[in-house]
């Protein structure tokens, strides 16, 4: 699993130390709902999440990364590129925080990050990712990292107990940042 340092953020494997981190995000309203983080904190489900993430490289999923504080090796979130697509040139990103790093620019920086290292990987083509029309915290970050959005996915994933729409956006290697 590479190591992505890029101040401030440093993307790394989840560590036994972040079992704290994974908690937090079970206890947000929407994290547990769109990812595979547990939905009650519980550190014996933590350490199952932190165990997924590293067979997804082995397995052939992708590459899930926490997003630490590039100083002091804190992980505040986690994102990751999810190889799905790969068939035909394509790889997903995903990303969350946890409230109390939010605002700060670490997302996007993240992301920024991951997807210049994800142009790089042969084969990789474009790069997608899907954000909920009311995040617009989160789609603002993806549009600083140089991603355009493509339009609207109505109905698109299945969030909690309903559908929702979802704005696509992508980034080709041709545009790379």
């Amino acid at each position: 699993m590479p190591r992505l340092a890029d101040p401030p953020v440093l993307l790394r494997a989840f560590e036994p130390a972040d079992v704290p981190l994974v908690m937090g995000a079970a206890s947000d309203p929407l994290i547990p709902l769109i990812t595979t983080v547990p939905s009650t904190p519980d550190a014996e489900q933590a350490r199952a999440f932190i165990d997924r993430q590293h067979a997804r490289l082995a397995n052939g999923v992708g590459y899930s990364f926490a997003i630490a504080d590039a100083v002091s090796g804190e992980a505040v979130g986690q994102i990751g590129l999810w190889l799905a697509g790969m068939v035909d040139g394509r790889a997903s990103i995903g990303y969350w925080l946890v409230a109390a790093h939010r605002g700060r620019g670490l997302a996007g920086h993240a992301l920024r990050t991951l997807s210049r290292w994800a142009l790089d990987l042969p084969g990789v083509h474009r790069l997608e990712l899907y954000v909920e029309p009311w995040n617009v915290a989160s789609w603002r970050a993806a549009e600083r990292a140089g991603y355009v959005r493509e339009g609207l996915l109505r109905s698109w994933q299945q969030v909690g107990e309903e559908r929702r729409d979802m704005y696509m956006y992508s980034l080709l290697a041709a545009d790379r940042p």
